[in-house]
């Protein structure tokens, strides 16, 4: 198979290039990568050697895609199927990829901070950096809710790069800093993006994973 895909199946940014793929159906392979086993790791620095997952390998182009954006802009490109999650339109366009970064870096990044400092050490943990990724999502939380007032998806009237983005963050985001009870439009959003079967078959894929999540006891029970 010329597409492969390595990935850890609990992993947020590996979910956003699982839900483009699945969308438009793209045959790929799977190659789980577990970068807490000492040999392993050292087979995918062959690989990327930021070490960073997911990674997209284009066997037949000879081509090595890391970053969830460009992966995502790459099989837009190369391996186009029946939804284009890159609108044509080029003033949509770039507000799908201003969305997309404005769910990675302040709803990804903050949430994995919290998730990462609950697996350090006791003396290793880190509250104000904990507090200001709280912060940060809450501001998230404020600025998506506004946007969704009149919206069904997060960027013109179709599904897209942003919500590929939006979903998986969102997921964990909720369960470490709840928002369902508290901004209605953004969680109306969240509940049409579990709809999506692209999405329910990443959480299909990851459930058995879901134990290893630091915050699995405050998960809700429909997902476990």
């Amino acid at each position: 198979m010329s597409l492969a895909l390595y990935l850890h199946p609990l992993a947020s940014f590996c979910h956003k290039v699982l839900l483009a793929l699945y969308e438009n159906g793209t045959p790929f392979e799977s190659r789980i990568v577990d970068l807490m086993n000492d040999e392993a790791s050292a087979r995918y620095l062959n690989i990327w050697q930021v070490g960073k997952i997911p990674v997209l390998r284009d066997e037949s182009r000879n081509q090595t895609i890391p970053e969830t954006s460009i992966i995502i802009e790459y099989l837009e490109q190369h391996y186009p199927g029946s939804r284009p999650l890159l609108p044509k339109d080029e003033a949509v366009r770039l507000d799908a990829r201003l969305w997309d970064r404005f769910f990675d870096l302040y709803v990804q990044v903050p949430m994995q901070k919290i998730v990462i400092d609950r697996l350090r050490p006791e003396d290793g943990h880190d509250p104000l950096g904990v507090a200001e990724a709280r912060d940060t999502l809450k501001t998230a939380y404020r600025m998506i809710e506004q946007r969704m007032s009149d919206k069904v998806w997060a960027v013109g009237e179709s599904f897209s790069l942003a919500d590929c983005a939006a979903a998986p963050a969102l997921f964990f985001a909720n369960i470490v800093e709840p928002f369902s009870s508290t901004h209605p439009n953004l969680a109306a959003y969240f509940e049409r993006l579990l709809a999506r079967p692209s999405f329910q078959r990443v959480l299909t894929e990851a459930r058995p994973y879901f134990p290893m999540f630091p915050y699995r006891e405050a998960m809700q029970a429909r997902f476990l």
